[in-house]
Protein backbone atom coordinates (compact mmCIF):
# COMPACT_ATOMS: atom_id res chain seq x y z
CA UNK A 1 0.00 0.00 0.00
CA UNK A 2 2.87 2.34 -0.90
CA UNK A 3 0.50 4.77 -2.65
CA UNK A 4 -1.12 5.67 0.72
CA UNK A 5 1.07 8.28 2.38
CA UNK A 6 -0.80 8.94 5.62
CA UNK A 7 -4.06 9.21 7.53
CA UNK A 8 -4.77 12.89 8.22
CA UNK A 9 -6.95 14.11 11.09
CA UNK A 10 -9.66 16.45 9.82
CA UNK A 11 -9.76 18.31 13.15
CA UNK A 12 -6.14 19.02 14.02
CA UNK A 13 -4.36 18.13 10.78
CA UNK A 14 -1.98 15.63 12.34
CA UNK A 15 -0.90 12.84 10.01
CA UNK A 16 -0.29 9.21 10.92
CA UNK A 17 1.26 6.26 9.15
CA UNK A 18 -1.44 3.85 7.95
CA UNK A 19 -0.18 1.23 10.43
CA UNK A 20 0.01 3.72 13.30
CA UNK A 21 -3.73 4.03 13.99
CA UNK A 22 -6.69 1.87 13.03
CA UNK A 23 -9.63 4.27 12.83
CA UNK A 24 -9.45 7.75 14.39
CA UNK A 25 -7.01 10.39 15.64
CA UNK A 26 -6.33 9.50 19.29
CA UNK A 27 -6.18 13.20 20.25
CA UNK A 28 -9.92 13.55 19.63
CA UNK A 29 -11.36 10.19 20.61
CA UNK A 30 -14.12 8.72 18.48
CA UNK A 31 -14.76 12.07 16.77
CA UNK A 32 -11.23 12.30 15.37
CA UNK A 33 -12.13 11.16 11.86
CA UNK A 34 -9.17 10.91 9.53
CA UNK A 35 -8.82 11.05 5.75
CA UNK A 36 -6.67 8.80 3.58
CA UNK A 37 -3.87 10.70 1.81
CA UNK A 38 -2.32 9.48 -1.47
CA UNK A 39 0.80 9.81 -3.58
CA UNK A 40 -0.89 10.94 -6.79
CA UNK A 41 2.32 11.03 -8.80
CA UNK A 42 2.84 7.33 -8.07
CA UNK A 43 -0.80 6.52 -8.79
CA UNK A 44 -0.66 8.43 -12.06
CA UNK A 45 2.16 6.17 -13.24
CA UNK A 46 0.05 3.09 -12.56
CA UNK A 47 -3.36 4.01 -13.91
CA UNK A 48 -4.78 6.47 -16.45
CA UNK A 49 -7.93 7.08 -18.49
CA UNK A 50 -6.22 5.21 -21.32
CA UNK A 51 -5.52 2.10 -19.25
CA UNK A 52 -9.05 2.19 -17.88
CA UNK A 53 -10.52 2.45 -21.38
CA UNK A 54 -8.78 -0.84 -22.16
CA UNK A 55 -9.88 -2.52 -18.90
CA UNK A 56 -12.99 -4.71 -19.32
CA UNK A 57 -13.58 -5.04 -15.56
CA UNK A 58 -16.69 -2.92 -14.80
CA UNK A 59 -16.47 -3.11 -10.99
CA UNK A 60 -14.89 -0.79 -8.45
CA UNK A 61 -11.75 -2.93 -8.61
CA UNK A 62 -10.92 -1.37 -12.01
CA UNK A 63 -9.81 1.59 -9.87
CA UNK A 64 -7.69 -0.57 -7.58
CA UNK A 65 -4.54 1.65 -7.75
CA UNK A 66 -6.71 4.43 -6.26
CA UNK A 67 -8.00 2.29 -3.39
CA UNK A 68 -6.32 1.84 0.03
CA UNK A 69 -5.83 -1.92 -0.18
CA UNK A 70 -2.80 -4.15 -0.49
CA UNK A 71 -1.90 -5.25 -4.03
CA UNK A 72 -2.25 -8.94 -3.16
CA UNK A 73 -5.50 -8.67 -1.17
CA UNK A 74 -8.36 -10.84 -2.37
CA UNK A 75 -11.56 -8.97 -3.20
CA UNK A 76 -15.15 -10.22 -2.83
CA UNK A 77 -16.60 -11.90 -5.93
CA UNK A 78 -19.86 -9.92 -6.07
CA UNK A 79 -20.16 -7.34 -8.85
CA UNK A 80 -19.90 -4.07 -6.91
CA UNK A 81 -19.91 -0.89 -8.97
CA UNK A 82 -20.36 -0.40 -12.67
CA UNK A 83 -23.95 0.70 -12.11
CA UNK A 84 -25.79 2.30 -15.02
CA UNK A 85 -25.99 6.01 -15.70
CA UNK A 86 -29.22 6.77 -17.53
CA UNK A 87 -29.83 9.88 -19.57
CA UNK A 88 -33.29 11.10 -18.46
CA UNK A 89 -34.53 13.47 -21.15
CA UNK A 90 -38.19 13.31 -20.07
CA UNK A 91 -37.29 14.20 -16.49
CA UNK A 92 -35.15 17.04 -17.79
CA UNK A 93 -37.88 18.39 -20.09
CA UNK A 94 -40.44 18.33 -17.30
CA UNK A 95 -38.18 20.55 -15.22
CA UNK A 96 -37.14 22.88 -18.05
CA UNK A 97 -33.62 21.45 -18.11
CA UNK A 98 -31.52 20.10 -20.96
CA UNK A 99 -29.19 17.52 -19.43
CA UNK A 100 -30.15 15.19 -16.57
CA UNK A 101 -28.80 11.73 -15.80
CA UNK A 102 -29.77 9.26 -13.06
CA UNK A 103 -27.08 7.07 -11.50
CA UNK A 104 -28.94 3.92 -10.42
CA UNK A 105 -27.24 2.47 -7.36
CA UNK A 106 -30.24 0.21 -6.78
CA UNK A 107 -28.48 -2.15 -9.20
CA UNK A 108 -25.77 -3.05 -6.66
CA UNK A 109 -25.76 -6.65 -5.30
CA UNK A 110 -27.68 -5.75 -2.14
CA UNK A 111 -29.59 -2.99 -3.98
CA UNK A 112 -27.92 0.08 -2.47
CA UNK A 113 -24.92 2.40 -2.75
CA UNK A 114 -23.57 1.02 0.55
CA UNK A 115 -22.10 -2.04 -1.21
CA UNK A 116 -19.20 0.14 -2.34
CA UNK A 117 -18.05 0.85 1.22
CA UNK A 118 -18.80 -2.65 2.47
CA UNK A 119 -16.62 -4.20 -0.24
CA UNK A 120 -13.68 -2.18 1.08
CA UNK A 121 -14.62 -3.08 4.67
CA UNK A 122 -14.45 -6.79 3.92
CA UNK A 123 -11.04 -6.44 2.28
CA UNK A 124 -9.62 -4.32 5.12
CA UNK A 125 -11.02 -6.66 7.79
CA UNK A 126 -9.47 -9.67 6.10
CA UNK A 127 -6.14 -7.86 5.73
CA UNK A 128 -6.23 -7.54 9.52
CA UNK A 129 -7.33 -11.12 10.09
CA UNK A 130 -10.54 -10.01 11.81
CA UNK A 131 -12.83 -12.82 12.90
CA UNK A 132 -15.95 -10.62 12.95
CA UNK A 133 -16.97 -7.39 11.20
CA UNK A 134 -19.68 -5.21 12.67
CA UNK A 135 -21.66 -2.15 11.67
CA UNK A 136 -24.67 -0.10 12.71
CA UNK A 137 -27.25 0.60 10.06
CA UNK A 138 -30.75 1.78 9.29
CA UNK A 139 -30.77 -1.18 6.93
CA UNK A 140 -28.76 -0.52 3.78
CA UNK A 141 -25.22 -0.48 5.20
CA UNK A 142 -26.04 -3.62 7.14
CA UNK A 143 -27.50 -5.39 4.13
CA UNK A 144 -24.48 -4.41 2.06
CA UNK A 145 -22.04 -5.73 4.65
CA UNK A 146 -24.15 -8.83 5.12
CA UNK A 147 -24.13 -9.63 1.39
CA UNK A 148 -20.43 -8.99 0.92
CA UNK A 149 -19.57 -11.06 3.99
CA UNK A 150 -21.77 -13.91 2.77
CA UNK A 151 -19.88 -13.95 -0.53
CA UNK A 152 -16.61 -14.76 1.27
CA UNK A 153 -17.89 -16.56 4.38
CA UNK A 154 -17.01 -13.74 6.79
CA UNK A 155 -18.82 -13.62 10.15
CA UNK A 156 -20.58 -10.34 10.93
CA UNK A 157 -22.86 -8.69 13.48
CA UNK A 158 -25.31 -5.95 12.47
CA UNK A 159 -26.91 -3.42 14.84
CA UNK A 160 -30.17 -2.00 13.45
CA UNK A 161 -32.88 0.26 14.93
CA UNK A 162 -35.97 -1.82 15.65
CA UNK A 163 -37.96 0.55 13.41
CA UNK A 164 -36.01 -0.33 10.23
CA UNK A 165 -38.15 -1.49 7.27
CA UNK A 166 -38.88 -5.25 7.43
CA UNK A 167 -37.45 -5.84 3.93
CA UNK A 168 -34.07 -4.57 5.05
CA UNK A 169 -34.06 -6.66 8.22
CA UNK A 170 -35.07 -9.68 6.16
CA UNK A 171 -32.07 -9.18 3.88
CA UNK A 172 -29.74 -9.38 6.87
CA UNK A 173 -31.29 -12.59 8.12
CA UNK A 174 -31.31 -14.23 4.68
CA UNK A 175 -27.59 -13.56 4.25
CA UNK A 176 -26.91 -15.21 7.62
CA UNK A 177 -25.85 -12.21 9.70
CA UNK A 178 -26.18 -12.02 13.44
CA UNK A 179 -28.80 -9.26 13.73
CA UNK A 180 -29.31 -7.16 16.85
CA UNK A 181 -32.38 -4.91 16.80
CA UNK A 182 -31.91 -1.89 19.04
CA UNK A 183 -34.84 -0.22 20.80
CA UNK A 184 -33.84 3.29 19.80
CA UNK A 185 -32.75 5.48 16.89
CA UNK A 186 -29.88 5.00 14.46
CA UNK A 187 -27.56 7.03 16.70
CA UNK A 188 -28.26 4.60 19.55
CA UNK A 189 -27.43 1.63 17.31
CA UNK A 190 -24.24 3.40 16.19
CA UNK A 191 -23.08 3.94 19.77
CA UNK A 192 -23.91 0.41 20.88
CA UNK A 193 -22.10 -1.04 17.87
CA UNK A 194 -19.01 1.05 18.65
CA UNK A 195 -19.02 -0.13 22.26
CA UNK A 196 -19.37 -3.77 21.23
CA UNK A 197 -16.58 -3.50 18.65
CA UNK A 198 -14.18 -2.19 21.28
CA UNK A 199 -15.26 -4.72 23.89
CA UNK A 200 -15.03 -7.79 21.63
CA UNK A 201 -12.28 -6.72 19.24
CA UNK A 202 -14.51 -6.74 16.15
CA UNK A 203 -13.61 -4.83 12.99
CA UNK A 204 -15.79 -1.69 12.92
CA UNK A 205 -17.25 -0.73 9.54
CA UNK A 206 -19.17 2.32 10.81
CA UNK A 207 -19.03 5.34 8.54
CA UNK A 208 -17.86 8.53 10.17
CA UNK A 209 -15.44 6.37 12.16
CA UNK A 210 -13.72 3.99 9.77
CA UNK A 211 -11.90 6.24 7.25
CA UNK A 212 -11.77 3.57 4.55
CA UNK A 213 -15.52 3.65 3.96
CA UNK A 214 -15.19 7.00 2.19
CA UNK A 215 -12.70 5.37 -0.15
CA UNK A 216 -15.25 2.82 -1.31
CA UNK A 217 -17.96 5.40 -1.81
CA UNK A 218 -15.72 7.70 -3.84
CA UNK A 219 -15.68 5.18 -6.70
CA UNK A 220 -19.13 6.39 -7.80
CA UNK A 221 -17.57 9.76 -8.64
CA UNK A 222 -15.03 8.03 -10.87
CA UNK A 223 -17.79 6.14 -12.65
CA UNK A 224 -19.93 9.22 -13.20
CA UNK A 225 -17.13 11.14 -14.90
CA UNK A 226 -15.91 8.14 -16.89
CA UNK A 227 -19.42 7.18 -18.00
CA UNK A 228 -20.36 10.71 -19.00
CA UNK A 229 -17.28 10.94 -21.17
CA UNK A 230 -17.36 7.56 -22.90
CA UNK A 231 -20.88 6.14 -22.81
CA UNK A 232 -22.36 6.11 -26.34
CA UNK A 233 -25.41 8.27 -26.97
CA UNK A 234 -26.41 11.93 -26.91
CA UNK A 235 -24.01 13.93 -24.78
CA UNK A 236 -23.35 17.67 -24.47
CA UNK A 237 -19.60 17.08 -24.34
CA UNK A 238 -16.86 14.57 -25.01
CA UNK A 239 -13.58 13.88 -23.25
CA UNK A 240 -10.68 15.98 -24.43
CA UNK A 241 -7.08 14.87 -24.66
CA UNK A 242 -7.84 11.47 -23.15
CA UNK A 243 -9.19 13.13 -19.98
CA UNK A 244 -12.66 12.99 -18.48
CA UNK A 245 -15.22 15.75 -18.10
CA UNK A 246 -17.32 16.26 -15.01
CA UNK A 247 -20.97 17.28 -14.63
CA UNK A 248 -21.90 20.69 -13.29
CA UNK A 249 -23.94 19.47 -10.32
CA UNK A 250 -24.50 16.20 -8.49
CA UNK A 251 -27.58 15.84 -6.28
CA UNK A 252 -26.87 13.53 -3.35
CA UNK A 253 -29.21 12.37 -0.56
CA UNK A 254 -27.54 13.02 2.79
CA UNK A 255 -27.91 11.47 6.23
CA UNK A 256 -24.65 10.95 8.09
CA UNK A 257 -22.65 12.74 5.37
CA UNK A 258 -20.49 9.83 4.24
CA UNK A 259 -21.86 9.40 0.71
CA UNK A 260 -21.53 13.06 -0.23
CA UNK A 261 -18.13 13.11 1.47
CA UNK A 262 -17.11 10.11 -0.61
CA UNK A 263 -18.28 11.70 -3.85
CA UNK A 264 -16.27 14.81 -2.94
CA UNK A 265 -13.18 12.71 -2.23
CA UNK A 266 -13.43 10.95 -5.57
CA UNK A 267 -13.72 14.24 -7.42
CA UNK A 268 -10.73 15.62 -5.54
CA UNK A 269 -8.74 12.55 -6.58
CA UNK A 270 -9.63 13.16 -10.22
CA UNK A 271 -8.64 16.82 -9.98
CA UNK A 272 -5.32 15.94 -8.36
CA UNK A 273 -4.60 13.45 -11.14
CA UNK A 274 -5.60 15.98 -13.81
CA UNK A 275 -8.34 13.69 -15.19
CA UNK A 276 -10.97 16.42 -14.79
CA UNK A 277 -10.46 20.17 -14.86
CA UNK A 278 -13.47 21.48 -12.93
CA UNK A 279 -15.07 20.55 -9.62
CA UNK A 280 -18.82 19.89 -9.82
CA UNK A 281 -21.06 21.61 -7.29
CA UNK A 282 -22.34 19.08 -4.78
CA UNK A 283 -25.99 19.52 -3.81
CA UNK A 284 -26.78 17.86 -0.50
CA UNK A 285 -30.42 16.90 -0.01
CA UNK A 286 -31.77 16.24 3.48
CA UNK A 287 -35.19 15.27 4.77
CA UNK A 288 -36.80 18.17 6.62
CA UNK A 289 -37.15 15.98 9.72
CA UNK A 290 -33.45 15.09 9.68
CA UNK A 291 -31.79 18.26 8.46
CA UNK A 292 -28.87 18.78 10.83
CA UNK A 293 -26.34 19.37 8.07
CA UNK A 294 -28.72 21.67 6.19
CA UNK A 295 -29.11 23.82 9.32
CA UNK A 296 -25.38 23.87 10.00
CA UNK A 297 -24.69 24.90 6.39
CA UNK A 298 -27.45 27.55 6.47
CA UNK A 299 -26.20 29.13 9.70
CA UNK A 300 -22.48 28.82 8.99
CA UNK A 301 -21.95 26.48 11.94
CA UNK A 302 -18.74 24.46 12.18
CA UNK A 303 -19.12 20.69 12.06
CA UNK A 304 -17.76 20.17 15.57
CA UNK A 305 -20.27 22.67 16.98
CA UNK A 306 -23.24 20.61 15.87
CA UNK A 307 -25.44 18.96 18.48
CA UNK A 308 -27.89 16.05 18.15
CA UNK A 309 -31.43 16.58 16.91
CA UNK A 310 -34.47 14.33 17.12
CA UNK A 311 -34.45 12.94 13.58
CA UNK A 312 -37.82 11.83 12.22
CA UNK A 313 -38.39 11.01 8.53
CA UNK A 314 -39.90 8.37 6.30
CA UNK A 315 -36.54 8.22 4.52
CA UNK A 316 -34.90 5.95 7.09
CA UNK A 317 -31.62 5.66 5.20
CA UNK A 318 -30.91 9.38 5.62
CA UNK A 319 -32.15 9.70 9.19
CA UNK A 320 -29.37 10.83 11.53
CA UNK A 321 -29.63 12.84 14.73
CA UNK A 322 -25.95 13.83 14.73
CA UNK A 323 -24.33 13.01 11.38
CA UNK A 324 -21.26 10.89 12.05
CA UNK A 325 -19.39 12.18 8.99
CA UNK A 326 -20.44 15.79 9.45
CA UNK A 327 -16.95 17.22 8.81
CA UNK A 328 -16.79 15.67 5.36
CA UNK A 329 -20.50 16.25 4.74
CA UNK A 330 -20.24 20.00 5.27
CA UNK A 331 -16.92 20.33 3.44
CA UNK A 332 -18.35 18.61 0.37
CA UNK A 333 -20.93 21.35 -0.12
CA UNK A 334 -18.96 24.32 1.15
CA UNK A 335 -15.76 23.58 -0.78
CA UNK A 336 -17.54 22.98 -4.09
CA UNK A 337 -19.84 26.00 -3.99
CA UNK A 338 -22.84 23.73 -3.67
CA UNK A 339 -26.01 24.05 -1.63
CA UNK A 340 -27.85 22.08 1.02
CA UNK A 341 -31.57 21.64 0.35
CA UNK A 342 -34.23 20.18 2.62
CA UNK A 343 -37.34 18.42 1.37
CA UNK A 344 -40.44 17.26 3.21
CA UNK A 345 -41.54 13.65 3.49
CA UNK A 346 -44.47 14.46 1.20
CA UNK A 347 -42.05 15.80 -1.41
CA UNK A 348 -39.94 12.67 -1.06
CA UNK A 349 -42.97 10.42 -1.51
CA UNK A 350 -44.06 12.38 -4.58
CA UNK A 351 -40.58 11.97 -6.03
CA UNK A 352 -40.77 8.14 -5.98
CA UNK A 353 -43.33 7.74 -8.80
CA UNK A 354 -42.10 10.88 -10.59
CA UNK A 355 -38.58 9.46 -10.84
CA UNK A 356 -39.86 6.00 -11.76
CA UNK A 357 -42.22 7.23 -14.48
CA UNK A 358 -39.74 9.72 -15.89
CA UNK A 359 -36.66 7.48 -15.97
CA UNK A 360 -37.64 3.90 -15.14
CA UNK A 361 -35.63 3.99 -11.89
CA UNK A 362 -37.53 2.77 -8.80
CA UNK A 363 -36.02 4.44 -5.74
CA UNK A 364 -36.56 4.00 -2.03
CA UNK A 365 -37.47 7.20 -0.11
CA UNK A 366 -33.90 8.21 0.73
CA UNK A 367 -32.83 7.76 -2.88
CA UNK A 368 -35.86 9.61 -4.23
CA UNK A 369 -34.91 12.52 -1.98
CA UNK A 370 -32.14 13.37 -4.46
CA UNK A 371 -34.71 13.93 -7.20
CA UNK A 372 -36.99 15.82 -4.82
CA UNK A 373 -34.01 18.07 -4.15
CA UNK A 374 -33.55 18.70 -7.85
CA UNK A 375 -37.22 19.64 -8.21
CA UNK A 376 -36.90 22.12 -5.34
CA UNK A 377 -33.63 23.50 -6.68
CA UNK A 378 -35.34 24.25 -9.99
CA UNK A 379 -38.22 25.94 -8.16
CA UNK A 380 -35.73 28.09 -6.25
CA UNK A 381 -33.70 29.00 -9.33
CA UNK A 382 -30.57 27.24 -8.08
CA UNK A 383 -29.76 25.49 -11.35
CA UNK A 384 -29.29 26.80 -14.89
CA UNK A 385 -31.27 25.10 -17.68
CA UNK A 386 -28.17 24.04 -19.64
CA UNK A 387 -26.21 22.61 -16.69
CA UNK A 388 -25.23 18.95 -16.74
CA UNK A 389 -26.94 17.40 -13.73
CA UNK A 390 -26.59 14.01 -12.02
CA UNK A 391 -29.24 12.60 -9.68
CA UNK A 392 -27.67 9.94 -7.44
CA UNK A 393 -30.35 7.34 -6.67
CA UNK A 394 -28.81 5.43 -3.78
CA UNK A 395 -31.18 2.52 -3.17
CA UNK A 396 -33.86 0.36 -4.79
CA UNK A 397 -37.55 0.99 -4.11
CA UNK A 398 -38.12 -2.64 -3.17
CA UNK A 399 -36.28 -1.84 0.07
CA UNK A 400 -39.41 -0.06 1.36
CA UNK A 401 -42.57 -1.15 -0.41
CA UNK A 402 -44.85 0.34 2.26
CA UNK A 403 -43.60 3.85 1.51
CA UNK A 404 -43.84 3.27 -2.22
CA UNK A 405 -47.50 2.23 -1.88
CA UNK A 406 -48.22 5.42 0.04
CA UNK A 407 -46.88 7.40 -2.89
CA UNK A 408 -49.14 5.86 -5.55
CA UNK A 409 -52.44 4.82 -3.96
CA UNK A 410 -54.37 1.65 -4.71
CA UNK A 411 -55.03 -0.22 -7.97
CA UNK A 412 -58.47 -0.79 -9.53
CA UNK A 413 -60.36 -3.91 -8.48
CA UNK A 414 -62.95 -5.34 -10.90
CA UNK A 415 -65.21 -8.34 -11.35
CA UNK A 416 -64.00 -10.93 -13.84
CA UNK A 417 -65.77 -9.62 -16.94
CA UNK A 418 -64.95 -7.13 -19.68
CA UNK A 419 -67.85 -4.84 -18.82
CA UNK A 420 -66.36 -4.28 -15.38
CA UNK A 421 -63.03 -3.39 -16.98
CA UNK A 422 -64.75 -0.86 -19.24
CA UNK A 423 -66.59 0.71 -16.28
CA UNK A 424 -63.37 0.95 -14.28
CA UNK A 425 -61.44 2.51 -17.16
CA UNK A 426 -64.20 5.04 -17.79
CA UNK A 427 -63.76 6.35 -14.25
Amino acid sequence: MDHVTSLKCLICGREYRPDEIEYVCPKHGDEGIVDVQYDYDLIGRRISPATLAANPNPTIWRYRPLLPIEPDSLVPPLTVGGTPLYRADRLAAGLGLQHVWVKDEGREPSASFKDRASAIAVVKAQERGAEIITTSSTGNAGAALSALCASVGQKNVIFVPESAPPAKITQLLVYGSTVILVRGAYDDAFELCAQAAKEFGWYNRNTGYNPYMTEGKKTAAYEICEQLTFTPGPSPFEGEGGMWNAPDRIFVPVGDGCIIGGIHKGLKDLLALGWITEMPKLMGVQAAGSAALYEAWRTGMAAMQMTPIDAQTIADSISAGLPADRIKGLAAVRETGGVYIKVTDDEILAAIPALARGSGVFAEPAAAAAYAGLVKAVEQGLVHPDERIIVLSTGNGLKDIASARKSVGEPMVVDKDLAAVKRALSK
